[in-house]
């Protein structure tokens, strides 16, 4: 299975809670944290699908997608830890780790 194939809805799921908890409680650090990581996960998803079509590797979207997933890991993570609530970080953190964790990711 190809990298794409988990970084586009990954990416779709962080974008749209950081949205949404921007709406719900007026959170800036959502909008910008949540809506960013999402688009940099978006923006590697399509690179990686580009370079797929084009019969290629992208090492810079694996990167980039990996930088994105361990922060966000790391971060909700300790959000959780720290909260106790699943949602977001515990969410964020469970559906993220596996791109960490795995010897080649999910790539």
């Amino acid at each position: 299975m190809h990298d794409f194939c988990f970084t586009l809805p990954y990416g779709f799921v962080v974008l749209i809670g950081g949205v949404f908890g921007f709406l719900r409680k007026g959170s800036t650090s959502s909008l910008l944290g949540g809506a960013g990581s999402g688009l940099l996960l978006l923006l590697a998803g399509k690179l990686s699908l580009g370079a797929y079509h084009n019969g290629q590797n992208s090492w810079f979207a694996i990167f980039l997608e990996t930088v994105v997933s361990l922060a966000l890991t790391v971060v909700m993570g300790q959000r959780y830890k720290t909260t106790g609530k699943f949602m977001p970080p515990g969410l964020v953190f469970f559906i993220g780790w596996p791109f960490d964790v795995s010897p080649e990711g999910v790539r």
